[in-house]
């Protein structure tokens, strides 16, 4: 009990520079960016923050460590697409945002196949993209779906590793994994059907960032002998 407290508090302080910039974030952003270059900074500290984490909570190049390399690659990208959506390349963002859901699913893996999961989400975002493919144009008409594909695939594969594993840090990652489609709902529903919703941007962020951190953390037990499954101590 008191190692599990004792790692628990190691791993608050690693988290502590992600909180601190989330603060930063929400306290000095007061209304929606217009692409400065500041803002854009903010936006993304939070990101970079919880790539210093996966690195610091214990990391290596080698196999034991497949998860966690996945994951710090899709942080990558992830913070690219934050800083392209903010200075208005939202093409292009969705480009990177697509990328870094590629290694996410990578992470989470293939097996088991978990195949009723996968129909079931396929099934509403398939009649969501019916919904917004009219209000779509140019690159988007095709990106749009592509990017609804990925984002569902990826949350189709941390619930059927949640599932499996029936681990607390597996099933956090699931809960982050559904927040991320709820955030990028959030966008769609506003950008492409013009739907009014109340301070949209807090919405959006406060579910983004929460999604991140539930997958960053869940590379807490990566690795061959996870400290928190190490019974000698």
């Amino acid at each position: 009990m008191r190692y599990t407290v004792q790692f628990a508090t190691v791993q608050a302080l690693k988290l502590s520079p992600f909180f601190i910039s989330l603060a930063l974030y929400f306290s000095l952003v007061r209304k929606d960016p217009e692409g400065q270059v500041w803002t854009t900074v903010l936006k993304c500290l939070p990101i970079v923050a919880l790539m210093f984490y996966v690195l610091a909570k214990g990391f290596s190049l080698n196999k034991h460590f497949r998860r966690s390399q996945l994951i710090l690659l899709g942080l990558v990208f992830s913070c690219g697409g934050d800083a392209l959506l903010n200075v208005n390349l939202f093409p292009f963002g969705m480009v990177s945002f697509g990328v870094a859901h590629i290694f996410y699913i990578s992470a989470f893996g293939w097996h088991p196949l978990k195949w009723v999961i996968g129909v079931c989400l396929y099934i509403p975002v398939t009649v969501f993209v019916i919904l917004v493919h009219k209000h779509l144009d140019e690159i988007l008409i095709v990106g749009v779906p592509i990017y609804c594909v990925l984002i569902t695939t990826m949350l189709w594969r941390s619930l059927a590793r949640a599932v499996e594993v029936k681990r607390f840090l597996a099933i956090f990652c699931a809960v982050g994994a559904a927040l991320f489609v709820i955030s990028d709902a959030l966008i769609a529903v506003t950008m492409f059907l013009s739907v009014q919703l109340p301070s949209p941007r807090l919405q959006i962020m406060i579910t983004y960032y929460a999604a991140q951190f539930a997958i960053a953390l869940s590379t807490a037990d990566d690795g061959p002998t996870p400290p928190c499954r190490n019974k000698n101590k």
